[in-house]
């Protein structure tokens, strides 16, 4: 199921119709909805389609070599390329008269194989690529990763790229299409719990009652949601024990440095900086500060909440509640902890929702910033 991202569609149609030379970079948070919208985007296209993995570099480049036989010359062909140069030589001719999206998924993945990657890249794209009928998609999910590699000043592929977009999760108004038999309050709430991850969206079955999904699809173990932020932070932070300790303190409502570092067991605020700024790079938290406010970033009354609502539901009322869950006492964690506190919990998801809102509006005047 692929819902709307038209916006998102078009940036990439409009670098498709300009039939020169592109390299278009396109990151995000994992679980965002990337491969699904590049795949959408290649349907009826010429294309290449490759998504990295963990392993050596020789072991990709073999795969990669599989790929451009699968896609260019048919399943079951083989290529085998000893060297990027030649893998990379090959679709630069076979991009000369005619269209040729490539699409490098996961690109991290290949630039921690070899470090060298993205100035491999930017070699071939200097001494042949350019001059092509290419258009060349970089799509990562670490997105430090990708502002640090590719889109950083002193990165080897700056100045390279025609276009870029970081793919942000699906707003209020998107994100309700999931769930057409939900009531408003409903839709609200499943807002709340899930936010606009659409990999998350797609758990929940609005033809059950909201409390069934969370209890079905959230606390159960062995099911998706139940492991998915503990599997994410692993795969993204060292030290994940105190990533944890400072998501579950913000998660609790503590929004300044010093609260937060003592509720994690950190001491001061100044411990729990590195991993906030972190955690605001991975795009799960975020700092706010009042809309009266003239120069937000030197004010000192900001406070850090979690940007994510999946993560803030997850952090409140299941990561505190795991050896229960674990021995089955599904029912008891929801009928206790979640079920009369939920409204409470969706009333701070209901104003950012207003708030987001006032931008949609067609008013008389733009406003310069919408706060509490």
């Amino acid at each position: 199921m692929f819902i709307d991202r038209e916006r998102e569609l078009a940036a990439l149609e409009e670098r498709y119709s300009s039939e020169q030379a592109e390299l278009f970079v396109l990151y995000g948070r994992r679980r965002v909805g990337k491969t699904e919208l590049l795949r959408a985007f290649c349907q009826g296209k010429r294309h290449v389609f490759f998504v990295a993995d963990l392993g050596s570099e020789a072991l990709l480049l073999m795969a990669f070599s599989r790929a451009i036989g699968e896609y260019l010359l048919g399943p079951g062909v083989p290529l085998a390329f000893s060297t990027w140069d030649a893998a990379f030589e090959y679709l630069a001719e076979a991009a000369q008269a005619e269209r040729l999206v490539v699409v490098l998924d996961e690109f991290g993945y290949l630039a921690q194989a070899n470090p060298a990657f993205p100035s491999i890249l930017q070699r071939l794209w200097d001494t042949g690529l350019k001059d092509t009928r290419i258009f060349l998609v970089l799509c990562g999910s670490y997105v430090s990763l990708m502002e640090r590699e590719v889109l950083a000043y002193r990165a080897p592929l700056y100045g390279r790229r025609t276009g870029q977009y970081l793919l942000m999760p699906l707003d209020f108004p998107e994100a309700t299409l999931f769930f057409p038999r939900y009531n408003p309050d409903d839709l609200v709430t499943a807002w709340a719990v899930l936010g606009g991850t659409p990999a998350y969206l797609r758990q929940f079955d609005d033809r059950h009652p909201l409390l069934e999904n969370i209890r079905e699809r959230i606390l159960t173990p062995q099911t998706y949601l139940y492991d998915e932020p503990r599997f994410l932070l692993l795969q993204e932070v060292r030290e994940p024990r105190s990533y944890f300790a400072i998501l579950e303190a913000m998660a609790q409502g503590n929004t300044r440095p010093n609260e937060i570092a003592q509720a994690a067991g950190l001491g001061g605020g100044a411990a729990a900086m590195p991993y906030i700024k972190m955690l605001m790079e991975l795009r799960l938290v975020e700092r706010r500060v009042p809309a009266t406010k003239r120069h937000p970033h030197k004010s000192r009354k900001g406070i850090y909440r979690l940007s994510d609502s999946f993560f803030r539901f997850w952090f409140r009322f299941v990561y505190p509640h795991r050896s229960a869950l674990e021995e089955g006492r599904t029912a008891q964690v929801l009928g206790q902890h979640i079920a009369p506190r939920l409204d409470e919990f969706t009333a701070e998801v209901f104003e950012e929702i207003c708030r987001r809102h006032i931008w949609r509006l067609e008013l008389p005047f733009i406003p310069e910033r919408v706060g509490a």
